[in-house]
């Protein structure tokens, strides 16, 4: 018999239409297998088993449903979306025992589609970090090696995707949080072009950026995933107004052979481990051999997007986590003195070291006298980083280069230099600063880590169904590394 937890995303809900599995068989299945992977993975801070049973028996007594596209379809939320009902503490001690009445837009839509919600995935602390080594509450770890960290912020996102926890899962991506956990735990995962996913109802780091995505196994799966949650939302005045397309439709409509692809020379450069430039290389020599045509491309600014990116980042977060001071949100220290140490010490609870870090560089960053010199500038930069991109793009199809300079790195090995760890994203900022969609995809395992190795494909604005359809394509010729057995 087929393990159901094997199975795909695609393959799981066409199953479920013909009644071939119930929901509940399915939900049953994925439950087990949390409870057998989650000692070694701790992807999830909540697991409402019993509410999801009962979601699950809901759906199979009314029956199949055709409209809804992830009917009976058991999947995982990032901590950083409010769920109705169930705990969302952004992984901070900040927002413990916090529950919302409501749901997030996307985990609305997931709803509406029909998918079983079973549980809140693990992240760094309000999404600041790049190993989920910054929870407050558990440390994830990578399945394919439990000492190695699994990427960030949604960690506990791509680890429950790959372990077979669930068929897919919804993360957020601020500076790569989606792509860079795909990379390093071998699945899919999307970052969509800022708009067209609402934010209504997540927890906002830098609002400028944050944009909600999935994380699957395979394109199709996330191209399902993508099109229930698109589209337009009153609430959000930053999202998209155009309709939601029906992404996985289109999977077939592009061919490799005669794709321009660009390659950003900036991203292959020094500082790229040599396992990543190995399996980057082979990729694109596998591509051109089914007839795509490689364009070199050049991004100048790609030094800066650091030092931008941070600089927005930080000073949006100083202005985002101001509301949790005791009075208004979060956590409230006890036997309190004065309204001045109320706020002091709320705060010292209820933020850990990297979100106090960012909290200050954010608030200097904004302060008198350097508001230009800083945020200004970075500001200017960020738009010179766009052009450039677009620019490139006016050449060719897409971009494909590494998401990551990096495998996996060992679970505590950067914990204690900040810089270091921001430098592991240089090749993810760049599209959140631009606000540009970015897939990235497995494209095999560093000879020297044996830990996964991705690639990103990135897009014009609103080009999600062209990047889904490359990747598609790509799939065919390099197929995922697929979940590893635990």
């Amino acid at each position: 018999m087929t393990d159901i937890c094997s199975l795909s995303l695609t393959a799981v809900a066409q199953a479920l239409q013909k009644k071939e599995l119930s929901a509940v068989e399915v939900t049953t299945a994925c439950l087990e297998r949390i409870t057998a992977t989650e000692p070694a993975v701790a992807a999830l801070l909540h697991v409402d088993a019993e509410n999801a049973l009962a979601a699950a028996a809901a759906l199979d007594k009314t029956g199949p449903d055709t409209a809804r596209p992830l009917w009976g379809v058991p999947v995982t939320i990032k901590d950083a979306l409010s769920t109705k009902g169930m705990p969302t503490t952004a992984g901070s001690r900040m927002l413990e025992g916090y529950t919302p009445f409501y749901d997030a837009f996307a985990v609305q839509k997931l709803r509406e589609a029909g998918a079983v919600i079973l549980g809140k995935a693990n992240m760094d602390e309000f999404a600041m970090g790049s190993s989920t080594e910054n929870s407050a509450y558990k440390t994830t770890r990578n399945p394919w090696n439990p000492n190695k960290v699994p990427g960030g912020s949604s960690g506990g996102s791509a680890a429950s995707v790959t372990s077979g926890q669930c068929f897919g899962s919804l993360g957020t991506d601020t500076g790569g949080s989606i792509r860079q956990p795909a990379a390093f735990c071998g699945c899919v995962g999307l970052k969509p072009t800022y708009g067209r996913v609402s934010r209504y109802g997540v927890i906002a780091y830098g609002s400028s950026l944050d944009q909600v995505g999935p994380l699957t196994r395979n394109v199709e799966d996330c191209a399902r995933m993508l099109t229930a949650i698109a589209g337009p939302d009153a609430r959000d005045n930053t999202c998209d107004p155009r309709p939601a397309e029906n992404y996985a439709t289109a999977l077939g409509s592009r061919s490799l052979k005669g794709t321009r692809l660009g390659i950003p020379r900036e991203f292959y450069g020094e500082g790229l481990a040599p396992e990543v430039r190995a399996a980057c290389e082979a990729t694109m020599q596998a591509v051109k051999a089914q007839g795509a045509k490689l364009v070199e491309v050049g991004l100048p600014h790609t030094d800066a997007a650091i030092a931008t990116y941070y600089i927005i980042a930080m000073a949006e977060a100083s202005s985002n986590l101001a509301r949790f001071d005791g009075v208004r949100f979060g956590h409230r220290a006890s036997d309190i003195k004065n309204l001045e140490e109320l706020y002091v010490r709320s705060r010292t609870e209820g933020f850990g070291q990297e979100v106090k870090r960012r909290i200050m560089l954010g608030a200097y960053v904004l302060s008198s006298g350097y508001y230009d010199a800083y945020y200004r500038k970075a500001a200017q930069v960020r738009r010179l980083i766009r052009d450039e991109i677009m620019t490139a793009l006016d050449q060719c199809d897409a971009l494909l280069a590494p998401v990551s300079p990096v495998t996996a790195s060992d679970m505590g090995s950067n914990t204690a230099d900040p810089l270091q760890i921001y430098l592991m994203d240089a090749y993810t900022l760049s599209l959140n600063l631009a606000g540009l969609p970015g897939l990235s995809l497995p494209v095999g395992l560093g000879a020297e880590s044996h830990m996964p190795v991705g690639m990103q494909l990135i897009g014009k604005p609103f080009a999600e169904g062209d990047l889904l359809a490359l990747g598609h394509s790509m799939e065919q010729t390099l197929p995922g590394i697929g979940s590893p057995k635990l």
